[in-house]
């Protein structure tokens, strides 16, 4: 099996866990970091319960619809999870040396293609997620930092408990993910070294393009 195939497998794993949590970004928030007002603005653990309650709800008030047709969910994920992963920055953080090379264009392509990837597997996966799968860790962070680390659990479907850990940082629009990190393993430096590869090999249009064609398939199955 190539690197790739393997690295395919842990994704789709990956993401499995990612969506059963029901949190995720938001396709052009800024990285750059401002002054919090506490009024206006929640502290991560609190932003990361209001989401999952909301996403509950949501599925609770959609579910037979949802399993009759997954495609149903995908709706919910792009209005209630993606406004708050910071899909820009992530890709920044994908692309690394490869951003700076990459035209505005580009850029801008790679980051929709990114989108596009997060709402198919999130929705793919997210029709049984329910409240009782979740466990919300006491924050342990520092809540003068721009930078937090929020800790969960999830529950498998066998009954197994996972570690699930968010990384989130300060925007003009609040506090946005930006990373997730499953058992130890970072979603953004697993998709990093993947593309990475693949770039250096082929180059990067040729990536997009492929990225493009595959955002395209599943709109048209759809």
């Amino acid at each position: 099996m190539s690197s790739r195939e393997t690295w395919m497998g842990q994704r789709r794993s990956v993401c499995r866990v990612l969506c059963l949590l029901a949190l995720a970004g938001t396709l052009f928030a800024s990285p750059t970091v401002m002054a919090a007002e506490p009024a206006t603005i929640q502290k991560p653990q609190e932003l990361m319960d209001s989401v999952a309650q909301q996403m509950f709800a949501a599925l609770d008030a959609n579910r037979a619809q949802i399993r009759k047709n997954p495609d149903k969910a995908l709706p919910l994920v792009d209005a209630i999870l993606l406004p708050h992963f910071d899909t820009e920055y992530a890709a920044r953080l994908v692309l690394a040396r490869h951003w700076n090379d990459a035209t505005a264009e580009q850029r801008n392509r790679f980051v929709l293609s990114l989108y596009h990837a997060l709402l198919r597997l999130y929705g793919s996966a997210i029709a049984d997620f329910t409240a009782d799968r979740l466990k919300l860790l006491p924050y342990r962070g520092d809540d003068k930092s721009n930078e937090a680390l929020v800790h969960t659990m999830v529950r498998r479907d066998s009954g197994a408990m996972v570690p699930v850990d968010y990384r989130l940082h300060l925007t003009p629009g609040g506090w946005k993910v930006y990373d997730v990190i499953i058992e130890g393993i970072s979603y953004v430096k697993n998709y990093r070294t993947d593309l990475g590869a693949e770039i250096d090999q082929k180059g990067l249009e040729e990536v997009i393009q492929r990225l493009d064609q595959e955002g395209l398939a599943s709109a048209v199955k759809r």
